[in-house]
């Protein structure tokens, strides 16, 4: 599939992509080397492959679900820029 100038221009527009005139000619050679690479993927014969969803077959690793945070605002606040009783101090935005 080849894309020409004015598909580039369309395809642009849609996306809110300020694309120059002199760069739509390039980007359109871009795109349709792609298209291509992407049809010759489509060439290749993938049935009776399972879907891959990790290289390596590792077991999942469990954790005990604990409570490891809270108790900490003097260190969780240390290097903020204002902190106030353990909390953030922030200006006002809504009047």
């Amino acid at each position: 599939m080849s894309l020409d100038r004015s598909t580039v221009a369309r395809i642009a527009n849609l996306a809110r992509i300020d694309v120059p005139d002199d760069q739509q000619e390039p980007l359109a050679r871009e795109l349709s080397n792609l298209l291509l690479w992407v049809e010759q993927l489509r060439e290749v014969d993938t049935d009776g492959v399972e879907p891959l969803r990790m290289i390596m077959p590792l077991p999942p690793r469990w954790r005990e679900d604990s409570v490891t945070d809270g108790g900490h605002a003097d260190v969780v606040t240390a290097n903020a820029p204002a902190a106030l009783d353990g909390f953030f101090v922030v200006p006002k935005v809504v009047e």
